[in-house]
């Protein structure tokens, strides 16, 4: 059903709004004041005066916690945003991807440096794409020159159009098809010789999963090897069209635009990101998966220096690993994680390099506001 907000927001909606920027939710750790968060919470009311319907962060340092909202996370029922929320985390699931194959080579059952070919025989093929010359840690770290299945024109106007998205938006597709999209494109360089951001790299590796392991689906190692043992009760890498509660309403534009009108697409197949952006999760449970990884929890000291090998990325600021970013703040801080944008959720978790200090945010609309003012506020205090 087609759900579509009016723009001008009613008057009991831009009260709630006016009282979340006035005074966000705020949620101590047991035995932790909030303050000295100043900063921060600042910015994360600027988002939201800046368009955003709603924002959620948790910040975790230490030993303690605190956690953020403001603005609604419901357009007409004025329901707030709850620091408990469920989000689609789109492609920050790329990084449990990525520790997934490292573990297994870990554990010696694949090599990085394994051609896609071997894997994956006859899959990368069509126009100038080779999966013989391409090795999985360049699908890892974006360097394989595969094209994109987002950029495709017809996916584009399937699934990111008002029109094509609300016909569209329950379409099954398996990953083959999905893979298909790509090959009918031309590759952006030779495998190694530069860097592109492509999903299509992750829908391979997490068809790299299921052989390497004989698993009918790459989300049961996630949960057998990460959400398990981490106990991530809020994350999962589910197949419903709906949000687990509690979760907030996602909203979007469906045009490159910051105006006309807001639909409601929250409820979406996820499964047409596969393992490119197919999981869900709270900040909570973010912040103690990234602290966990860069503590060493999850891959051995090899596979994690692997991990935080970084190249050149599109963003000056930033350097790309496998699965992970290295993100250098303006007060010269660096802080490691990924972010992540789907249809109507914008989401950005970072960690310092301790695991010690780690932030997790989520916009419920993604046609303006950037999470990056919050993380700099939380780490540069500005």
């Amino acid at each position: 059903m087609k759900r579509r907000i009016r723009t001008t927001l009613t008057a009991a909606t831009a009260v709630a709004l006016t009282a979340a920027l006035a005074a966000p939710a705020l949620a101590a750790a047991p035995g932790e004041a909030p303050g000295g968060q100043d900063a921060t919470r600042q910015a994360v009311r600027a988002v939201v005066a800046g368009g955003v319907p709603g924002v959620t962060v948790t910040v975790r340092r230490g030993h303690g916690t605190w956690a953020a909202t403001a603005g609604v996370g419901n357009l007409e029922t004025v329901k707030p945003r709850s620091t408990a929320d469920h989000y689609r985390v789109a492609s920050i699931s790329k990084t449990f991807v990525a520790t997934v194959v490292l573990q297994l080579e870990a554990e010696g059952k694949l090599s990085l440096d394994d051609t896609v070919e071997k894997w994956l025989p006859g899959l990368v093929r069509g126009n100038g794409h080779d999966g013989r010359r391409i090795t999985l840690r360049q699908l890892l770290n974006h360097t394989s020159g595969i094209f994109d299945y987002l950029g495709d024109p017809g996916f584009q106007e399937t699934y990111m159009t008002a029109d094509g998205f609300m016909k569209h938006r329950f379409d099954q597709a398996s990953p083959e098809e999905l893979l298909a999209i790509a090959m009918a494109n031309k590759p952006y360089f030779t495998p190694g010789t530069s860097f592109r951001y492509s999903n299509t790299n992750y829908i391979l590796a997490a068809r790299v999963i299921e052989k390497a392991t004989g698993s009918d689906d790459y989300g049961d190692e996630i949960d057998r090897r990460i959400i398990g043992p981490l106990k991530l009760a809020s994350t999962s890498v589910p197949t419903r069209v709906a949000l687990p509660r509690p979760s907030s309403r996602a909203y979007s534009k469906l045009a490159q635009t910051a105006t006309g009108p807001t639909y409601d697409v929250t409820e979406l197949n996820p499964r047409l990101a596969y393992g490119s952006g197919q999981m869900v999760s709270s900040s909570a449970d973010l912040n103690r998966f990234y602290s966990a990884l860069l503590r060493g929890r999850l891959l051995p000291p090899e596979q994690l220096k692997e991990m935080k090998t970084t190249v050149p990325s599109s963003r000056d600021t930033s350097r790309y690993g496998l699965g992970l970013v290295d993100r250098k703040l303006s007060c010269g801080v660096h802080v490691w994680g990924h972010d992540g944008g789907i249809t109507g959720s914008r989401s950005d978790v970072v960690t310092t390099e301790d695991g010690r200090h780690s932030l997790a945010v989520n916009l419920n609309g993604d046609w303006s506001g950037s999470t990056g003012g919050i993380i700099e506020a939380e780490f540069c205090g500005k």
